[in-house]
Order: C-alpha cells, then structure tokens, then sequence
C-alpha cells in the first residue's frame, strides 16, 4: 500500500447553500433548510490509499467518445464544409418562422421560387427561376463567405435554360472582388450539373456569392466547397473542425442526435405523406446523391439539408479511428413531445429501416444496401457494433414495448449487434425508475442514461456507479455537463469522471454533450468546441475531454480517498418547480429526506413568498395552488436540487 496525503486548511461559515438553477421557460426556486453537521476542524489532513498490487476494473479503449447532434447549426453552417446557405431553396415555415425559400439570398431583377413538375427531381421540391438579366446573391453564415487568400474553392450548381444560357459567377465582398470571375456556359434543355473553380485573391470573412444569367434559367443546388475539406473529401467536413475532433482521439462518435431522432413526425417524406416536414431523423432521408436527399426542419429552429448524412457520419468516425454509434427513432416522441405513435405499420417499417441500416454499414456489396454504400465510395464495410435505439423517452413502458420489437428483430438478424436502450432525460426520479427497472428485467445490453448538473453535483456524487448492480446492464452515459464552460465546470467533470473511471465495469461509454456551437446560432450552453465562420476554439470542457481520451489507461488500480468537508455534508439548497414549453399547476409540494424528515412542505394556502421566479415564463398563484405558463419553445431540461434516496412530491 502506498498512501500520499495531504493537509488542507478549510473555513467554513454559516450554512451552504446550493442553487441548482438550470433554466427552463419557467423555474420556481423554494429554499429547504437541511441540518449541516458541526463544524470541520480548521485543519484537515486529506488521503489517497493506492494500491498497485490489486486489480481493478478494465478500461476499454472505446470508453470516452463525442456526441454529435445538429443543434447549434453544429451541421450545416457548422462541421459540414457548404459554404452556402439555402443552396436549394428549400427553406420554409416549418423550419423557422422567420424563413422564406429565399432566405439568405437577395434577388437582383427578377426570380421567384417555385415548386412545380419542372422541378429536379422529386425529393427537392423548390427550384429558382431566374429571369433574364437577373442575379442572385448569397450571403453564406455568420458575417457572410469566409475564403483564404491563395486557397480553392469548388462552385457547383444544377442548372436548366430551354434556350441555353451563360452564367456569371463571382465572389465579391464590400471591398471588391474576392476572385476572378467564372462564366459557365448553360446547354438547351434540361437539367445538368456545372462546375467551376475559384482561387482566392485576399481573405475575407464577409464575402458574398453571385450567380447572374444572361438568359432565363433554373437555378437549383447552388454550392461552393473549400477544396481544402478535411482529409479532401468530396461533399467533406470542414477542416478545423474535424481535427478538433480527431484531437480528442474519441472511442466512439454517437449520431445524429438527441432530439432530433425522436421528435416529430415518424412518416417519411413522400406524397403520400404530404412531404411532411417536421419529421423524425430518418437515416434514408440522408444517403445517395445530395441533390436527391429530403428536407427537414430541425427540431432546434431552422432548416436541416441533410448535406452532412449517415454516409459521412460513418466515414467520420472511420476516419478518426472511432467506434460508429447510430440512433434510431424508437416512434416515441420526447423533449417535451411525448407521444407514443401507435401504428403497427410504422412501426414495421421503421424495424425494417433499422435492419436495413446495419446493411448498409456492414453488408456485402450485393446486398441492396451495402451496393449503396459502395456506389457512394466505399466497398468495405464499416464495421457496425452498437445501434441505441429511442432518446430521452418520458413515456418509459410505452417506449420499452417499442424497444424489445426493435430489439428481438435486430438480434434475430444480427446476433453480434449490442442494442441499447435508455432511462430517460434525468439521474433520478419516476421515469428513470421505471425505464431502469424494465431495462433489467429484460436483461438489455446497456442503457444510456443523460444528465446535466451543476459542479457541485458532479462533485457530490462522484460515487453515483459505486453501488449500481453489476450483474445488471451495463451503463452509456451518453449526455451530460455541468452548467458552464469556466475552468471550474472543466475541473468538476474531471473529478466525476475519475468515478466514471473507477467503475469502468460498469460504465462502458461516456460522451460530454452537446460537441458544437456557432456562436452566432445559440440554442443550448455550454458547448465543447465554439466557432464562427472563420475560426473555432475549444472550452475547458474540450481539453478536459482531450486530456481523458488522449491517456486512456487499461485498468484501474484501486484506491480510496477520505472525503472533503464540504463534499460529505449533506445537500442543503433548493427545490425547482418547472415545465418545458407548456403550462402546469402544482400544489401539496413535500419533499422529505430519506429517513422521512419533512424538508419542505407548502400548500400554497398563504402567497408564494418562499418561491423565486426564474426563466422566460411566466407564473401566478391561483386558488391555493401555483400555476405556472410556459411559452418559450426553447428550454433546457428541469432538474430537481434534491439528492438521490429524497423523495419529492406533488399533487
């Protein structure tokens, strides 16, 4: 045994108080006074106990990865490298109230987008007619086109004159010109795709991209790429951003989302559906040719061009050595949706499409799916293992009768295939309960389990996996941060993942969420990696996760530390009371401690002077109870300051 320690001087005055305050469109704060212990003595002596002769649990290289899900404009705007905005007119109210086909773009003379048999093909509906003499401009993301000086840059555009025509091309910023100018000429009739290349002259992060006809023509798919995409690759990611997470060297990359995967519609996007367009995160909907890949709104408020699709999800986590970790719609809604789709039809189509998807990852290039993923480029397969099936469901046996048909159908199919299933968007309560217990008793691989904290929760509750069952499934920690992207949020993490760490046996996986933001696109915060046009930097969070990743150990070696003053007192703070983009009323609120102590109760018979009223809705007392109205349609998760075995209640 060796053992370092050491002394620390602690103060400690009055009671601590911790507001766990994460917003939501309302929040209710009501302060709970919790007995702390006397005193620490002034001067402490903090131990380490190590002992290198035992072994502990192994570590598995693909232990920490990243979690990519489009919000943010981490997607378009963001990791995929299209620098234009809007490129086929396809923008709409569905995605964004704000939007019209036309967004981004400013029409100099005449054009109009149109929705008609003339069309490219049936899956992109729009098209732009152009008159003749007539222009438009694009003014790309953030502050507009960002371009080097020196670099090349791929212009494309599908294109229909009856008549022929000559396009001009240029890229121009208030300065002047940012390139040479490009003519392309158009032939009679038809559709056809033409190309063209651009060498910088100066940089420029305000640039703008004009396409102007001497004659009138059809304009769809307009789109200029960096030639410079990470790793080269056509259709590719951008650079900066990709490295940063190569950098990391993560075990794992889960995709598409989140959110995205179970909100919406479950329908697909055809005729016969209406062409819905706020549907559910469909892999089919993102692979072959871009110009033949559907629209979709994103659930985060703005369009999704599907340009950055399953096919380039797996030829990421490919190209960085990770581990690829799909997710499926399991036809139950959550994020403040919650609905349970009850249609057996579906529900047949969408197993089928999950079976389907695993061909396409790993099938013989005569399958139906893995001759796709070689006409796309890549002949080998990609190696599939895990598939999660559903996200943060509320609804936990609604979603579990789901879950056990996709699972049998994929295991029946594919025996080799690790199914995993979720315990709902919390650490603790009803929902997290239930979908635990349904979880064992079924005897599920893993289960992924999202949480976002404060620090000192983190800190609090570094033992959380000590005790989970380790005959049970085993654990993806698939979200979670900590409120901030300050050094101490970063430090905070670092402690709790040393006891993701300690119980490797246990938890399996594990990925900060969310990975990327614009800064100029905000939906959620904290992120790992910000960026804007021109530049990207990562938090504290980021190099915590880089530290982990890049010094994955291959087993533990067990230890024991005496515990700090402020960390084995009990939880003292507040209680929340909030919803998501909706209205509630509560009333009879009691919370009590483990061993039955009351610890707060009102029935609100008096005012609502020991509540504070925090985020974007509003509140009132009404008739002895409080209720409460939420219209922001943003908001992030409500989570209850209580520590796990208090018991909170309301009627």
């Amino acid at each position: 045994m060796s053992r370092i320690s050491r002394t620390g001087r602690t103060s400690r005055t009055g009671r601590t108080r911790l507001r766990l305050a994460l917003g939501a469109s309302a929040f209710l704060l009501a302060t709970a006074v919790v007995p702390v212990p006397a005193h620490a003595e002034d001067v402490t002596d903090y131990a380490i106990t190590v002992d290198p002769g035992a072994r502990g649990a192994a570590i598995d290289k693909t232990m920490y990865g990243v979690f990519f899900e489009d919000i943010n404009r981490a997607a378009d705007g963001g990791l995929y490298a299209e620098l234009v905005q809007n490129r086929s007119f396809e923008y709409a109210t569905d995605d964004n109230k704000a939007y019209t086909p036309l967004t981004a773009w400013t029409v100099g003379g005449q054009a109009q987008v149109v929705n008609d048999a003339g069309r490219l093909n049936e899956t992109n509906r729009n098209y732009l007619s152009l008159a003749a003499g007539s222009s438009v401009t694009n003014a790309g993301y953030n502050t507009g086109i960002a371009v080097e000086d020196g670099k090349k840059y791929d212009f494309s555009v599908w294109a229909r004159a009856d008549s022929g025509t000559t396009l001009t091309v240029s890229l121009q910023d208030t300065g002047g010109t940012l390139a040479t100018a490009r003519q392309v000429a158009v032939r009679k009739h038809g559709w056809a795709r033409y190309k063209a290349t651009f060498t910088a002259t100066r940089t420029s992060t305000t640039g703008r991209l004009t396409v102007a006809s001497a004659a009138a023509t059809a304009l769809d798919m307009v789109s200029l790429f960096p030639r410079d995409t990470y790793r080269h690759e056509p259709n590719g990611l951008r650079k900066d951003l990709a490295e940063k997470i190569a950098a990391l060297h993560p075990g794992f990359v889960r995709f598409p989302g989140g959110c995205l995967v179970n909100t919406g519609s479950m329908d697909d996007y055809s005729a016969a559906s209406g062409y819905q367009r706020k549907r559910s995160y469909q892999w089919k909907d993102t692979v072959g040719p871009v110009e033949t890949r559907a629209t979709n709104s994103n659930f985060w408020g703005y369009n999704q061009s599907y340009g950055l699709g399953y096919y380039e999800y797996f030829r990421l986590a490919e190209d960085i050595g990770a581990m690829p970790l799909p997710v499926v719609p399991a036809l139950v809604t959550g994020c403040g949706q919650n609905k349970a789709v009850d249609d057996p039809a579906l529900l047949k189509r969408h197993i089928q499409d999950t079976l389907d998807l695993i061909e396409f990852a790993n099938g013989p290039v005569t399958s139906t799916w893995g001759r796709l993923r070689a006409e796309m480029g890549h002949p080998k397969p990609f190696h599939l293992t895990h598939i999660e099936v559903g996200n943060e469901e509320n609804l936990p046996t609604e979603f579990f009768a789901r879950f056990t048909q996709f699972r049998a159908a994929i295991q029946a199919a594919y025996p080799y295939m690790t199914v995993i299933s979720n315990a709902g968007p919390d650490d603790s309560g009803s929902t997290f309960d239930t979908a635990w217990q349904l979880n064992k008793d079924a005897k599920v691989d893993m289960v992924d389990e999202h949480y976002y904290n404060s620090p000192q929760w983190f800190l609090q509750n570094n033992d959380r996996y000590d005790s989970y069952d380790r005959t049970g499934p085993k654990v993806f920690l698939g979200e979670y941060a900590s409120g901030g992207n300050a050094f101490k949020n970063g430090l905070a993490e670092a402690a709790y993942m040393t006891g993701l760490e300690r119980n490797a046996d246990v938890v399996e996986l594990a990925s900060y969420a969310p990975l990327f933001a614009n800064e100029d696109y905000v939906q959620w915060s904290p992120d790992m990696v910000w960026f804007n046009n021109h530049a990207s930097w990562g938090s504290a969070n980021y190099e915590v996760q880089k530290l982990f990743m890049n010094n994955v150990g291959s087993r533990v070696v067990p230890s024991t530390a005496t515990g700090t003053p402020s960390l084995v007192a009990p939880i003292s703070g507040a209680v929340g009371l909030s919803t998501w983009a909706t209205s509630a009323a509560y009333d009879d609120v009691t919370v009590t401690g483990a061993d039955g102590t009351s610890l707060l109760s009102d029935d609100f018979s008096g005012d609502a002077s020991r509540w504070t009223h925090t985020g974007a809705g509003v509140g009132a007392l009404r008739t002895g109870s409080t209720s409460r109205a939420t219209p922001a349609p943003r908001t992030p998760w409500c989570r209850r300051a209580t520590r796990p075995g208090t018991t909170t209640t309301s009627t």
